[in-house]
Order: C-alpha cells, then sequence, then structure tokens
C-alpha cells in the first residue's frame, strides 16, 4: 500500500471522509425532529430537493462495476457501450413523464405495494421477497465485493478484509441516519465521483498525448484514441458474417448492434430506472414537479458518465495495443486500475475517493431499498401489523445493519462467486433474467386498465422461464437459425443469443401471454389505476430540459454513429 499511496493521497481521502461523514451528521441532528417518523426515515418525504434527488440517483448508480466494468467494457468494445447511458438519459425522461405521476398519484412508496395496489396481495408478496433476496444475495454482496476488490488493488493490495470492513462501516454511517441523510451526503458523493472520475480520464488523455508525441493536451490525446482505435468509436457492429472472426462474433454477441435498439437494451434501462425501488425510491418522496427535475437532472448527469467510465477504458486499449501498458493485468476488467497508475501523489487519493464515494453511496441506498422493503412490505403486513412509526423506524434500522452483516458475511471468501471476470456476468444472470416479466408486469399495469392479477402472477414466472429459454436452450431446442433469431458461435464449443435480443424475445412473448389472460377478463380491471391527461402535463421549464438533453444525445449519435 505504501509503495502506491503517498501523505498526500493518505490526506485527502481522510478529508473526503470527514466531510461525507461531518455532512450526513449534520443533516441527521437537523431532522430529528422527525426521528421516529417512518416516512421521513425511508422516504425523506417532501424534504429532497431536485438537485438532491438527481445527484442521489447518480451516486446510487455508478458504483465499483460501473468503474471497473464499463471501463472493461470501454476496453474491450469501445464507445458502443455509452449507449448504456445515454438510452438511460432517454429512459429517465420516460420515466419523469409518464412512471411518476402514476406512482405520486397513488401514493405508492415501494414498488410491492405498486403490485397489491394494482393486482393483488400474492402478487406483492411473491415479488418482495424476491426483491429482498435479489438486493442481499446479489447487489449488495457484488457492489460490496467487486467494490473492496478495485480499491484493494488500487491501493497496493493485500487489504481486501479491511477495505470490505471500512466500506461497510462508511455505509452504516450514512442509511443508519435515513433517506434525507443518504439524499444530501449523495450530493457530495457524485461531486466527488465526478471531479475524481474528470480528472482521471484527463490524466489518461495527456498520458496518451505524452507517449505519442503530440504533447501533454487531452484534447490531442483524445484525436490519437481516435486515430488508433477507429473502431472503437462506432456505436453500431454489423451482423457477424460467415468471414468474421471470433473477436467481432463476441463483441456483437456482447452489443448486437441496431437489434439491440429494438428492445433489449430499453428493457434493461426503463425496468432499472423505472421499476426499482432502489431508484425510485428517491423521487417517491416528492411532489410531482421536484421528482420531475430531479430525475431528468439525473439524465443530463448520465449524458457525462461514459467521459468518466467508458474513456479510460479506451485509453487503456490503445496504449496496450501499442505496448505502452505493461502494467494492464486481469484482463479487460483491469483496465481502469491500470490507468489510475498514471495519476500523480495527491490525485490516487481523490480517484480512490472517488471510487469509494461510488460504492458507498450505492451500498447505502441498495440497503435503504432492503430496509423499506422489508419494514413496510413485510414486517407491518405480517410480522407486527400493529408496528407504530417509531417501532418502524427500529426495525428499519436493524435490517439496514442485519442485511450489511449477510452481505460482508458473504462476500468474506466470495462464497457466491463473484469474483474475477465473472462480477458482472453475476448480477446480469440474476437481475437479467426477471427483468422483462417485472417491467411487463409493471407496463401492462400502469398504461392497460384490462391488465388482471392472475395475468401478474403468469408474467413474472413466465417472463423468467422465457428467460432462461432463450439465453440457456433455444439454440439446441430449435436451432442455431429460425425467422425470430440467430445464434452465434462463443468460441467455446456452444451457440449463444446475444442477450439483448433475448430479452426482447422473453419481453415480447410475456406481453403476448399476459395479455391473452386478460383478455379473459373484465373491460376495466376494478384495480386499474385511474389516468388523466393532466398527470402528464408538462411545465415549460421541463420541456426546455427534455429538449435540451434530446439534443445532445442526437448529436452524439450523428457524430459516432
Amino acid at each position: 500500500m505504501h509503495r502506491h499511496f503517498a501523505f498526500a493521497d493518505y490526506a485527502i481521502f481522510i478529508i473526503y471522509f470527514i466531510i461525507v461523514a461531518g455532512y450526513g451528521y449534520y443533516i441527521y441532528n437537523k431532522r430529528k425532529r422527525n426521528e421516529h417518523d417512518a416516512k421521513a426515515f425511508f422516504l425523506a418525504e417532501g424534504t429532497l430537493t431536485w438537485w438532491a434527488i438527481g445527484a442521489s440517483l447518480i451516486a446510487s448508480n455508478i458504483s465499483a462495476e460501473q468503474f471497473i466494468g464499463m471501463s472493461g467494457e470501454g476496453f474491450f468494445l469501445g464507445i458502443a457501450v455509452a449507449a448504456y447511458e445515454w438510452i438511460a438519459a432517454i429512459a429517465l425522461i420516460i420515466v419523469a413523464i409518464w412512471f411518476i405521476p402514476v406512482y405520486l398519484k397513488n401514493h405508492i412508496y415501494t414498488m410491492p405495494q405498486f403490485l397489491k395496489t394494482r393486482y393483488n396481495e400474492t402478487v406483492a408478496l411473491i415479488m418482495a421477497i424476491f426483491w429482498l433476496f435479489l438486493y442481499v444475495l446479489v447487489n449488495l454482496t457484488s457492489i460490496l465485493y467487486l467494490g473492496a476488490l478495485a480499491i484493494n488493488g488500487i491501493t497496493g493490495g493485500g487489504y481486501l478484509h479491511v477495505i470490505m470492513i471500512g466500506l461497510a462501516i462508511f455505509a452504516l454511517i450514512i442509511s443508519l441516519g435515513g433517506m434525507k441523510v443518504i439524499g444530501y451526503t449523495d450530493v457530495i458523493q457524485v461531486g466527488v465521483l465526478i471531479i475524481g472520475g474528470l480528472v482521471t480520464t484527463y490524466i489518461a488523455l495527456t498520458v496518451v498525448g505524452e507517449k505519442f508525441g503530440v504533447g501533454s493536451n487531452a484534447i490531442a490525446g483524445f484525436k490519437v484514441l481516435m486515430h488508433n482505435a477507429p473502431e472503437h468509436f462506432k456505436m453500431i457492429f454489423p451482423k457477424p458474417t460467415g468471414s468474421s472472426s471470433q473477436l467481432e462474433v463476441d463483441k456483437y454477441l456482447s452489443f448486437p448492434g441496431i437489434a439491440s435498439y429494438l428492445a433489449g437494451i430499453w428493457i434493461i434501462n426503463l425496468n432499472y430506472w423505472g421499476c426499482n425501488q432502489y431508484i425510485t425510491q428517491r423521487a417517491l418522496g416528492a411532489d410531482l414537479s421536484t421528482a420531475r427535475t430531479g430525475i431528468l437532472f439525473a439524465g443530463f448527469l448520465k449524458l457525462l458518465m461514459p467521459v468518466i467510465v467508458m474513456l479510460p477504458g479506451i485509453a487503456a486499449f490503445v496504449l496496450y495495443s501499442k505496448g505502452m501498458l505493461p502494467q494492464l493485468v486481469g484482463g479487460k476488467d483491469g483496465a481502469y486500475s491500470a490507468v489510475l497508475t498514471f495519476l500523480p501523489t495527491g490525485l490516487k487519493g481523490l480517484s480512490v475517493a472517488a471510487l469509494t464515494a461510488a460504492i458507498v453511496a450505492s451500498l447505502a441506498g441498495k440497503v435503504n431499498s432492503i430496509s423499506t422493503i422489508y419494514t413496510l412490505d413485510i414486517h407491518k403486513k405480517y410480522i407486527n401489523k400493529g408496528a407504530d412509526e417509531r417501532k418502524q423506524v427500529l426495525i428499519g434500522r436493524a435490517t439496514v445493519f442485519v442485511a450489511m452483516v449477510l452481505a460482508v458475511l458473504f462476500t468474506w471468501n466470495d462464497l457466491l462467486g463473484i469474483g474475477g471476470a465473472g462480477g458482472f456476468t453475476y448480477i446480469q444472470k440474476y437481475t437479467g433474467f426477471i427483468s422483462p416479466g417485472v417491467f411487463a408486469v409493471f407496463l401492462l399495469g400502469m398504461f392497460w386498465k384490462r391488465t388482471t392479477g392472475a395475468a401478474a402472477i403468469v408474467g413474472v414466472i413466465a417472463g423468467f422461464l422465457f428467460s432462461l429459454l432463450f439465453n440457456e436452450f433455444a439454440p439446441q431446442l430449435f436451432g442455431n437459425e429460425n425467422f425470430i433469431y440467430t445464434a452465434y458461435s462463443n468460441g467455446k464449443g456452444g451457440y449463444e443469443i446475444p442477450f439483448h435480443i433475448c430479452m426482447g424475445l422473453s419481453f415480447m412473448f410475456t406481453m403476448i401471454l399476459m395479455i391473452a389472460i386478460s383478455l379473459a377478463g373484465p373491460k376495466i380491471n376494478p384495480k386499474a389505476f385511474e389516468l388523466d391527461k393532466s398527470m402528464f402535463k408538462l411545465s415549460p421549464q421541463t420541456i426546455l430540459l427534455i429538449s435540451l438533453t434530446l439534443l445532445l444525445i442526437m448529436a452524439l449519435y450523428i457524430k459516432f454513429w
């Protein structure tokens, strides 16, 4: 550790910790009058500003797997991976215009509550239990393990368990104060994250400029990247042919060109940003105008993320391909850590602070969602129906603590097999399989009054089974090519359908099944939500922000198509 970190690095990191912890304590003391107010604890009802909501959404979204994984994908795929961020910005616009008004008008505070209100108790309970297991055993553990692994690598190694405990305690300090503390400390976290990330990208580009003899200039360094890796600056990968290399096929399997934009990437983003307790919770305690502006602000910040998490990966690829990055180990996922070795004294501390900010914010947000779902949707309904607000807050805090302890126990010796290159795969495997079904249930539940509870139960189960079928078994059962899909050689002796296409097919068949079942019920389901045009009316300021975001996305796609 001492080989990599100087006194200035330690000092910067300690200052960051003191500021975040101190500000969190200040916010906590300010809201002590709401100490035992359940809605204040879980949702920060009415107290988060639009900029706090927007910053918190980004801080919760960006974690170690984003820095390490997205940089790795930038190394492998190039700018095409930026689509995840840019389409997310459009998804956030859709959520702000059409999803959030439905939640707020119907006083929805948790995603299981939505399912109970719109469908029935059975759907709500099934999904509440599923989300708890998913959040604790997949999301919380992967954030903690990959985060500790990343920081351990950057700081010289040998301190994995110490860092793991440190991250868990840091997140606990913030999350025990409730959503208001999380929301406002996230403003600092996202500031550190963006500044640290931009500094890392700037240094990476100047190093490229120096190594290629064009001077210590970030713009010149960027031009070097475009000149030396033109294939890394194309948004769309062509469909493989018989003459395509395995590398070209592998890239297409990861991101299947135009086909990605037809379904898969939209399902991923709309389900994540619009039907996910972890994310929507930030906006559910606010009024419509504040929630909308906060979500749109997050969408605007999303445009910046590829610069922070993707460009260092492309820089690493160019340097590595020319033999100028011998410190890169561990394949594509080692790209970000390799780039960080170029940072001068002091800035290493800032980069670790940025990474820590991303990890801690994600941990705190995730554990608060676990606490909210358990307390409001399980404990209060099935274990202690008479629990007053004070009791609910205490249960919520106890749940936060237990969830974090479980995460540490499961990640201590990597019991779940998250580590190495399998981190992203691990998350995708468990969340991606369920996304088509869940999104179909939410989408039809919001906007089609005929959708029934029976259709919702079938949709959740069928969505998972269809995902399993197309991802694991379809090529063996139905052949490698037919009128709905093409499977490609994965270079490991088998054939795969690109994951995005699998999601699109799963979603389509789930929707057909749910619509067919619902047609057997009444024309208007008694539990259907009442919608009116006024819910979706936008202010001139909102239209301006949406237009600006869309114009910027359009310009980026025109440039890199």
